[in-house]
């Protein structure tokens, strides 16, 4: 579970334009939810996802991952939470273009901590396992800069739960989507759900927002409901 508790971010400390963007956030992501966070831009949502990923850091409060509170922990600790506790997916994917599918795909496994890294070979084969769960095994031999961007997301996708990561963190995942790419992104997000994978999708269409379990409304750095 991850659990945030009168988390406060401020930027530009102690100069003219200093500004408060998070305002004692407080809340609970339980194991195997589906949840949207949603907000006008400017309301805090991109702080708060940079804080549930560990790659920004927080004033005052606590964050604790599965128990642990990341806010205590070193830098190297912290590199560890995000490569096997976190799973990323961007809107702009965030792919390396000059590999491919299953390159990318890689990535995660072969940044493994090395008394947890399995054989390349094995590697080689969940990589594939993944690829093939989202529906792209076909394309792993495939540049990703040949790839559509559904094809891309799907790849992104694939590589967030490479490590089996705790919680999957995706960032306005369908902002570069037509519709009918952005039903089926979702679909695949709501089916990985149903095997029990933890999912945050942060964005500002509704109708993405209407088919998560949970939505979270952020205005102004404060949840309001």
């Amino acid at each position: 579970m991850f659990c945030l508790k009168n988390i406060v971010k401020t930027y530009n400390k102690g100069k003219s334009n200093e500004y408060e963007a998070l305002h004692g956030i407080s809340m609970e992501v339980k194991d195997a939810e589906l949840t949207a966070i949603i907000g006008t831009s400017g309301a805090g949502k991109s702080t708060l996802l940079h804080i549930l990923a560990c790659i920004d850091g927080y004033d005052s409060g606590e964050y604790t991952i599965d128990g642990e509170d990341v806010g205590r922990i070193s830098e190297k600790q912290m590199a560890r939470v995000r490569n096997e506790k976190i799973g990323m997916v961007m809107q702009d994917f965030a792919l390396i273009e000059g590999f491919t599918a299953l390159e990318n795909v890689l990535i995660p496994l072969d940044f493994e901590r090395k008394d947890k890294r399995i054989k390349k070979k094995e590697r080689r084969q969940k990589a594939l396992e993944m690829l093939e769960m989202v529906g792209m095994k076909e394309y792993a031999d495939k540049p990703v800069n040949n790839l559509s961007g559904g094809q891309k997301q799907r790849v992104a996708i694939a590589r967030a739960i490479a490590n089996k990561p705790s919680m999957i963190l995706a960032d306005e995942p369908t902002g570069a989507l037509d519709t009918e790419t952005t039903g089926e992104i979702m679909k695949l997000f709501i089916e990985l759900n149903k095997q029990g994978r933890t999912i945050v999708i942060v964005t500002h269409d509704m109708k993405v927002a209407e088919q998560c379990n949970r939505v979270i409304r952020i205005e102004d750095g404060k949840i309001v409901d």
